[in-house]
């Protein structure tokens, strides 16, 4: 049946006035509760129309027959629990007489309100359904608690009597209490949380919470709750009715979560985030509380198989941050093991593989038409060649020189012998190269092995002779090689070079024990690192350089040899005594007449062009008088002074070299071509080998050996060995590290020492904090040093081909920061951390140590980045001391970080110094610190967060996020590291 058309607007006015009611009456409950058409249902202990009077005497089962507290002038016209009329009835305690305390009590009021005295309010299965008063803080069913507030700095502001009082509903079906007009304690049956702060017996704000989860233990009872409300009373004292600070605003923008700890000494803590940064990590404080729970012991009984704690739920689950940081770490974890595993299956695979034994020698070297140019130091890169000048080191020199031999490159000062051999050597030069330098294939397809020894002796100082060059052989050898055959090698070169007498002598004078090796033997070594390689050829920049006649001698005569055949030196690595001749060129400055007839052949250079590049002894002595007479003859000056009998032949060609003639430039050519066709006509390569194919090899950027000889695993083993080596035989800064830490640690812990809980004291721990941070900062300035120290080794050996750079950096990275950074990191800071009389608990002690080495690990990247960036260590250390001071700016301890002005304020987020300072200190004040202090004769007692925020402006809750902020400065520095020496920290002459 349809309705008539004039009735629906009378309906619709009726739901509308309906609605309106309902609004109205849904604003006017206080204290949450709830409305109904005949007004509001209370929580228990409240009533009146809107729920705004607290129950005066009786008992909490007296419902809406319960006598309710009267409005009072003194109060300001709200209702006041303080009279007389609101005392409490035996067995009923705390403020609103809401707390029981006798087993009667329960029993009484309950029989007073129900007809059956002996029926509960709830049946339960059980055989004991007596009501009993359960008097301790775990809750079975519903237990109200009362606690008297007491906060020096509350009570300063407000000196009369704070009183909390909480209803805390765990499971509202087995509680016999109901609100005042028979409904549940909370919505929906949900534990729930009603609190109601009184001061001088009038409330000041309520609050609620739920859901909530109850943990227990024997310390503790734990409750913890969501979605926090709370409400502020206007015009009572706390909410602005008197000339006090108004808490309205603080007090209605309390929300999130709560928590209700309370321990067995009848304290409890009223929990959540605005408190707690207020009045400490343990929130506001609440003393002097008594629990009272009317409840059947069936209820109890039953919930024995069951405890609270573990209805609750459980333990809270992990946080998202925690685990991504678990994943993360894990995952880096099992990169690390995965790497380590694949590594060494590589070097189990690389030591199976069958050795081949036929190493070097046999291969002849020829280069023809080489040029090399160089721009001048102001020109740009990008100018096209021709359009500036140029100068000419070489001008289109050619040559070479057959397995076997030894060949002398003479030449004045300025010639171009270094360039020439650096050339051969397949060396990256900075300038435009020419012409072909070419090598006859081996049998096996693999690139000939040229070896370079460098006109300066780099050598690692610490070690022994025989440990420099089981060093070279462990890396330069293939990894099937037996360790026998190697030791056998560098035994082999040893004797071969005369050094069998310091053998066991450190290169250096480090240990100052004695002077080390003398410059000669030194030479020989700098040889025997390249021999113990087994080259295919052999190029040395003046090895005579420096020594006297006999240690010059010495040294030729066993390059010599090694041309010949290896000297007998290879054999042991084939394992017979056979060996083919290996090609060796050096440059000679100045040799003695002795040392110049021990050339097989020579190459005589001025100024970037060839004189002469034939067989050795007398011949270019004749070949230049042959000249002189020639032109004699044709009644000509040749410019050539012509040689006589006896006269040091290396000494005439460098006479000759110094002011030659342009027209000699141009004869020389053809005795140049004649030489060529006679050593390439029948090379002892292509004798032994079979072919007549050369490989050309163009350019100064080319690799001869492209491959490494071990595998990464076996590198960075043999690297670890050497680098514990040098910190065991130097201990020098090891212990001057260790030492200087226990004695700063021991100063600035007796400077801090006991460090009170002022705000005074709590600047002093910030202080120590700061201190602490900027003695890392500049200890890790030696960090810097050690790379610039042992850099030339690194730029020689990577040359060379002995290792990786990523093997170097990491064994690198290992043996600087575990013993010289972290190790004294770890005693500073320990030693002052207890001294000074931090966070008293080994929690946020770690904490503590793991941000600073953190930092550590931070700052010893960042000037690890500064040396291989800088060549000049000066520059570099300027800049990281620089640096230094600027971290302590922004770090917030001189300066408030929010009062720095907005063009210089974005600096601070790159200043590791800053999140270090920020997470030492938020783990500080995290540890539940309190100020107290008095200011102007007030009293003060706050959470140490709230002074920290104030003085400093860091903030809160800000631990982890500087933590992952420090692993990107790690991450960040450490591939700038990597990308840095990979790419620039290599040799280029």
């Amino acid at each position: 049946m349809l309705l008539p058309v004039h009735i629906i607007p009378r309906i619709l006015q009726g739901l509308a006035l309906t609605s309106l009611l309902l609004i109205v009456n849904a604003q006017s409950c206080t204290n949450y509760g709830t409305p109904d058409s005949s007004g509001c249902l209370c929580p228990p202990g409240f009533g009146g129309s809107n729920c705004s009077q607290p129950g005066c005497g009786g008992t909490i089962f007296d419902g809406s027959s319960r006598s309710l507290a009267s409005p009072s002038s003194a109060s300001g016209g709200f209702p006041n629990l303080t009279s007389s009329d609101c005392s409490c009835s035996n067995g009923w305690t705390g403020i609103g007489c809401n707390v029981c305390t006798s087993s009667s009590a329960c029993q009484t009021a309950y029989s007073a309100v129900n007809s059956n005295a002996s029926a509960t309010a709830v049946q339960v299965s059980g055989i004991n359904d007596t009501m009993v008063c359960n008097t301790m803080p775990t809750v079975w069913a519903a237990g109200e608690l009362s606690c008297q507030v007491n906060n020096p700095t509350l009570e300063a502001i407000y000196p009369l009597q704070s009183t909390l009082n909480i209803l805390r509903t765990y499971n509202a079906s087995l509680s016999p209490l109901h609100n005042t007009s028979g409904t549940t304690l909370s919505p929906n049956g949900s534990s729930a949380a009603y609190a109601q702060l009184f001061y001088a017996g009038v409330e000041q704000f309520s609050c609620t919470a739920s859901p909530c989860t109850q943990s227990s233990t024997n310390a503790a009872d734990t409750w913890t709750c969501s979605n926090l409300r709370c409400e502020c009373i206007a015009n009572t004292t706390f909410c602005g009715g008197s000339s006090s600070a108004n808490l309205a605003g603080a007090i209605d923008s309390l929300t999130g979560s709560l928590t209700i700890a309370c321990d067995t000494t009848n304290t409890c803590y009223f929990q959540q985030q605005v408190l707690n940064t207020l009045f400490g990590s343990s929130g506001l404080a609440m003393e002097n509380c008594v629990f009272g729970e009317c409840v059947t012991q069936a209820v109890i009984d039953s919930a024995n198989g069951t405890t609270p704690s573990s209805q609750s739920g459980g333990s809270q689950p992990l946080g998202g941050g925690v685990v991504a940081g678990l994943a993360v770490v894990c995952g880096l974890i099992g990169i690390g093991v995965a790497g380590v595993i694949w590594g060494w299956v590589l070097q189990r695979s690389a030591r199976k593989r069958p050795f081949d034994g036929d190493q070097s020698g046999g291969v002849a070297v020829r280069w023809s038409d080489v040029s090399y140019f160089v721009r001048p130091s102001g020109a740009s890169i990008f100018s096209r060649r021709g359009s500036v000048a140029e100068t000419t080191i070489l001008d289109a020199v050619s040559g070479n020189v057959p397995a076997g031999e030894l060949m002398a490159i003479l030449g004045p000062s300025g010639a171009g012998k270094t360039t020439l051999v650096e050339l051969i050597a397949g060396k990256a030069k900075s300038g435009v190269f020419t012409g072909s330098i070419t090598f006859p294939p081996l049998a096996n397809g693999q690139r000939p092995r040229v070896a370079f020894v460098p006109q300066t002796d780099i050598l690692p100082a610490v070690l022994t002779v025989r440990e420099a060059l089981a060093f070279a052989a462990s890396l330069r050898l293939p990894e099937s090689l037996s360790s026998e055959k190697k030791a056998a090698l560098v035994s082999a070169v040893i004797s071969r070079l005369g050094l069998d007498d310091v053998a066991e002598t450190r290169i250096g004078a480090t240990d100052g024990t004695g002077r080390g090796i003398s410059g000669g033997e030194a030479r020989r070594v700098s040889i025997g690192l390249e021999l113990v390689g087994c080259p295919d050829v052999l190029v040395c920049d003046e090895p005579t350089s420096g020594l006297d006649s006999v240690s010059a001698w010495r040294v030729v005569n066993v390059l010599k040899e090694v041309a010949r055949g290896g000297g007998g030196l290879f054999g042991v690595v084939k394992g017979d005594d056979s060996g083919r001749g290996v090609a060796i060129i050096c440059s000679v400055h100045q040799p003695s007449s002795r040392l110049y007839h021990s050339f097989d052949s020579v190459l005589l250079l001025s100024h970037g062009r060839a004189l002469y590049s034939g067989p050795g002894g007398l011949t270019p002595a004749k070949y230049f008088t042959n000249i002189h007479n020639a032109a004699t003859t044709q009644a000509d000056d040749s410019g050539i002074p012509l040689y006589e009998e006896g006269y040091n032949v290396a000494d005439y060609l460098l006479e000759i070299a110094s002011a030659a003639p342009i027209r000699l430039f141009s004869s020389s050519r053809a005795l140049q071509g004649t030489a060529e066709e006679r050593a390439v006509s029948a090379p002892s390569s292509e004798k032994q080998g079979g072919s007549t194919d050369a490989e050309a090899l163009i350019g100064p950027k080319r690799s001869l050996t492209k491959e490494y000889a071990t595998t990464f695993l076996t590198q960075f083993q043999v690297l670890c060995g050497r680098e514990w080596k040098l910190l065991r035989r130097d201990k020098t800064l090891f212990f001057t590290h260790v030492i200087v830490s226990a004695i700063l640690g021991a100063f600035c812990g007796g400077l801090y020492f006991n460090t009170g809980v002022t705000i005074a004291g709590f600047q002093s721990r910030v202080g120590c904090l700061f201190f602490l941070g900027s003695l890392i900062a500049f200890s890790s300035l030696s960090a810097l040093y050690n790379i610039v120290e042992v850099r030339p080794l690194f730029v020689r050996e990577r040359s060379n081909s002995y290792y990786s750079p990523a093997a170097w950096l990491l064994s690198r990275f290992l043996f600087d920061v575990v013993p010289l950074r972290i190790l004294p990191t770890i005693i500073v800071s320990t030693t002052t951390y207890w001294m000074a009389g931090l966070a008293h608990d080994a929690a946020h002690f770690f904490k503590f140590l793991f941000i600073l080495v953190l930092f550590t690990l931070v700052m010893t990247l960042f000037n690890f980045l500064l040396a291989t960036l800088f060549r000049n260590g000066g520059i570099a250390i300027l800049i990281s001391a620089l640096t230094a001071l600027y971290q302590m700016t922004f770090a917030g301890f001189f300066v408030h970080l929010t009062s720095i002005p907005p063009v210089l304020r974005w600096l601070q987020w790159l200043c590791p110094l800053k999140y270090t300072l920020e997470a030492l200190s938020v783990n500080e004040v995290g540890s539940g610190l309190m100020i107290q202090d008095v200011l102007q004769g007030v009293p003060v007692n706050v959470s140490a967060a709230l002074i920290m925020q104030l003085l400093f402006g860091f903030v809160l809750d800000s631990y982890y996020r500087d933590v992952l902020v420090l692993f990107a400065f790690i991450v960040g520095f450490g591939v700038g590291v990597v990308g840095v020496v990979w790419l620039k920290v290599k040799e280029k002459r």
